[in-house]
């Protein structure tokens, strides 16, 4: 078995600071194998609010797979945005926009959905769902496969389609050729696990998908702070969240949804 950390939309920039000391423990407490950050590290792209990102990310466990997210963009400087839109993010977080990590249980890929054209959304392009195809075709079934973005690639019925991924239906039948299993995103500040089966239709293929909600920002849409804590076996997956409990003055997990896998779709059990 192997236990994640997925942490999202951290906003350093406009965090709530009593949250990061209580965040660091729990996350530590977990001992997790991997810890991902599924984006919108900062909130408006500036050195000083990447710098703390920084000093955060070195105070959680190692490794860590990272991916940048709409927010890690520019917005007003649009010289930067467009010429050298994550200039910064490279320069304070890390300088490898597609992050891998690897392991005899899982392999994790880390993808660049942020854009300096849109400001909100994000795409996968042909280039990245090549990158997926070379590194999971030719894995075991026994490894597990985990794709990382920030933009999501499914989300429950009441939200919008334009708040997935563009791209989204063309990577997916790449990732289900490849028997892409977990995809982990963030981008709505709103927790959920579900599988691909009803929005997407491929015969015999469903991969677990997972957003988290954001970790530390004051923008919570209505949500409590928290984070997942995903523990990953070769045909169950179990997903936790873990809630900021304002009495407690603590993270607080919560009782895992389970999913199953069973000749290629991975099911609610």
């Amino acid at each position: 078995m192997r236990t994640l950390v997925h942490l999202s939309d951290l906003h350093f920039g406009r965090v709530d600071p009593a949250l990061l000391d209580p965040l660091v423990a729990s996350v530590t407490a977990v001992a997790p194998d991997l810890v991902v950050v599924s984006g919108d590290l900062t909130q408006r792209a500036k050195s000083a609010q990447f710098a703390e990102a920084a000093r955060f990310l070195e105070r959680l466990p190692q490794p860590q797979v990272v991916v940048p997210g709409n927010h890690d963009v520019p917005l007003w400087n649009v010289f930067a945005r467009f010429v050298s839109p994550l200039r910064k993010y490279r320069r304070h977080i890390t300088r490898d926009l597609s992050p891998r990590y690897r392991d005899d249980e899982i392999a994790v890929l880390g993808i660049n959905t942020a854009r300096s054209l849109v400001v909100k959304n994000g795409r996968i392009n042909h280039a990245q769902i090549d990158a997926v195809r070379a590194e999971f075709c030719d894995l075991p079934d026994s490894i597990t496969k985990i794709i990382v973005t920030h933009h999501p690639f499914d989300l429950p019925p009441e939200f919008e389609h334009d708040d997935l991924v563009g791209r989204a239906g063309l990577a997916m039948r790449t990732f289900a050729r490849c028997g892409a299993d977990l995809l982990l995103a963030g981008h709505m500040h709103t927790g959920h696990a579900g599988n691909t089966a009803a929005r997407y239709g491929i015969v015999d293929h469903a991969a677990v998908v997972v957003q988290a909600g954001t970790a530390t920002s004051t923008r919570g849409r209505g949500e409590a702070n928290s984070y997942n804590v995903l523990r990953v076996e070769p045909r169950a997956i179990a997903v936790a969240r873990c809630e900021w409990d304002e009495d407690a003055a603590r993270f607080v997990e919560r009782a895992p949804e389970r999913f199953a896998f069973d000749d290629g779709v991975w099911r609610r059990v």
